[in-house]
């Protein structure tokens, strides 16, 4: 259970990363009340894995799945620039999450 609320907890950190960028500092409401809702569940959510997974591999995962869902989203929707090179991290942050599950 707690493997399945930080993945969801690290959605939600793509949510409150993405709404916040687009709150123009905190000046747009909407943005800014679901970077709000976003930064309170994904918080949560961690807190509660981390009762039960390590530190260190629960924040990793947490982190590396918020960074590849943001500039994935990003890349599809906001115009950032897509590259072979950029692809190829995302994918090995992806294979060091996925590797940090297995090796737990």
């Amino acid at each position: 259970m707690a493997w399945i609320v930080l993945i969801i907890s690290g959605m939600l950190e793509a949510v409150w990363a993405t709404a916040l960028g687009k709150s123009e500092g905190f000046s747009r409401v909407l943005p800014s009340v679901i970077f709000g809702a976003g930064l309170i569940l994904s918080m949560a959510g961690l807190a509660y894995a981390l009762r039960t997974l390590p530190v260190g591999t629960g924040y990793a995962v947490w982190v590396g799945i918020g960074a590849v869902l943001t500039v994935t989203y990003a890349m599809l929707f906001d115009g950032e620039t897509v590259s072979v090179m950029k692809l190829l991290m995302l994918a090995g942050i992806v294979g060091c999450v996925v590797g940090l599950k297995v090796l737990h």
